[in-house]
């Protein structure tokens, strides 16, 4: 039976009451008011950069980010049970703002928060407040200001949030612009019932805090992507979120289901992505990380997915990667009717801490699925597991080359990994924050 979302946030909730007395965090980041940003040109059409190109965002050795990411974690959690972070619990993203009870004077301090390969994604830190306090999208080529599609378009950087509770129905794909932040803390803010997000050929963005679902196929349409540019986009797939050439991307605390194709899918070259704290539900090809077998320009992407929960309705994909180089690190799966984590084309796939339950079905509790190849060809592929609970008859199937002594975990995550894993993804999704109080 799949593990419910309630009981598991009431477990931790009185683990946390039980263990640890709330204490105020009052750092005040320093924040300016100018960055130049960058106005690429959206295209739905991939570039023309020669196969295997190293992008410029890339990093040269991934498993120095990935131990960063487990030294991160360990640190946070030993901190925890010395009682530095009282209020916190153990998630190092978490306990960097939510401990602050005035959080809405201090909200850029976010983007110091992430951690893994997007954790240098500023987002809009360096540029002025945007407040949205209109949900229409009635004209996409000349958008009204106060609208969420005319604050992401802009030229500079923006820190976006919103009046109040709101629902937005996009009539075509939101374009985003780079340096940009989407926060939705405060409010109860929903994208849902029409298009959804798409970032491409950008760099720097922040999401966080929203609610985004049933998102709906729309194209063959012009969409502004800039003040001064509008072109025609062709059908866009009806991704929840879509990230297409693009870097330092940081998707954190929304909640997802639903949507026409993905839920959160990252092709075309791009690289340096987190992907954390987010609430998955009901929902078939969950994550696709890596354009086609045939593209091997995705060999540059590096993605953390990191304190996710996988919950109920989700069938595969979570993720399904090509390519690239993928940490995936205390997550907690609690539903899958085919497999949990694909792919093809020789990733590099680095599963640790996470907790795994598998389904009923005695046919479907394989957490990996190897697509379109040979058992000869993938037990070459470097897959590995350590310190994943792995419940109700789950498995994990390891390839590859042993693991260097770079990925070695000295700390109490490996050894207790579903204790871990419940106190850091218990409010995975959209928080619901009010001025004044902790989040």
């Amino acid at each position: 039976m799949a593990v419910s979302r309630s009981l598991l946030a009431l477990s931790a909730s009185l683990v946390v009451l039980a263990f640890f007395v709330c204490v105020n965090a009052s750092t005040i980041a320093h924040e300016t008011e100018e960055l130049k940003s960058q106005s690429p040109t959206n295209s739905s059409t991939a570039d023309k950069l020669s196969d295997g190109a190293w992008n410029e965002h890339a990093v040269e050795n991934p498993e120095e980010v990935a131990a960063l990411v487990d030294m991160t974690i360990r640190n946070s959690t030993e901190r925890r049970k010395l009682g530095f972070f009282s209020c916190a619990t153990g998630n190092p993203i978490d306990d960097c703002w939510r401990c602050d009870r005035n959080w809405h004077l201090r909200r850029k301090r976010l983007a110091n928060c992430a951690i893994g390969f997007g954790r240098n994604a500023v987002g809009g830190r360096d540029g002025r407040y945007y407040v949205v306090t209109d949900p229409s999208d009635n004209d996409v080529i000349n958008p009204r200001p106060g609208t969420l599609r005319h604050a992401v378009i802009q030229d500079r950087p923006l820190w976006i949030v919103f009046k109040r509770d709101m629902v937005i129905t996009l009539k075509q794909e939101l374009i985003m612009n780079s340096f940009k932040t989407i926060d939705g803390r405060g409010a109860n803010v929903a994208i849902a019932g029409g298009a959804c997000i798409t970032i491409q050929y950008v760099t720097n963005i922040i999401i966080h805090g929203i609610n985004i679902h049933d998102c709906r196929r729309t194209g063959n349409a012009m969409v502004r992507s800039s003040p001064s540019h509008y072109g025609w986009r062709t059908m866009a797939d009806g991704d929840a979120i879509s990230i297409f050439g693009s870097s330092h991307i940081w998707i954190d605390h929304n909640s997802l289901s639903n949507c026409a194709d993905g839920l959160i899918d990252a092709i075309m070259g791009s690289t340096a992505i987190t992907i954390s704290n987010n609430y998955l539900t009901h929902h078939n090809e969950v994550m696709l990380m890596g354009h086609s077998d045939s593209y091997t320009r995705d060999k540059v992407m590096q993605v953390t997915i990191a304190y996710n929960h996988f919950g109920e309705g989700l069938i595969q994909r979570m993720p399904r990667c090509r390519h690239g180089y993928f940490h995936v690190v205390n997550n907690d799966y609690t539903h899958w009717v085919m497999y949990a984590i694909g792919g093809s084309a020789n990733p590099t796939i680095n599963s640790q801490g996470n907790r795994f339950l598998a389904p009923a079905n005695p046919f479907a509790k394989e957490v990996t699925k190897r697509v379109g190849s040979w058992q000869g060809e993938w037990k070459q592929w470097n897959w590995r597991s350590q310190g994943d609970l792995l419940l109700n008859g789950a498995y994990f199937t390891k390839s590859g080359a042993a693991t260097p002594a770079s990925y070695a975990r000295a700390s109490s995550l490996g050894a207790k990994p579903s204790s871990v894993v419940s106190m850091l993804t218990y409010s995975s999704g959209a928080l619901k924050c009010r001025i004044g109080m902790r989040c």
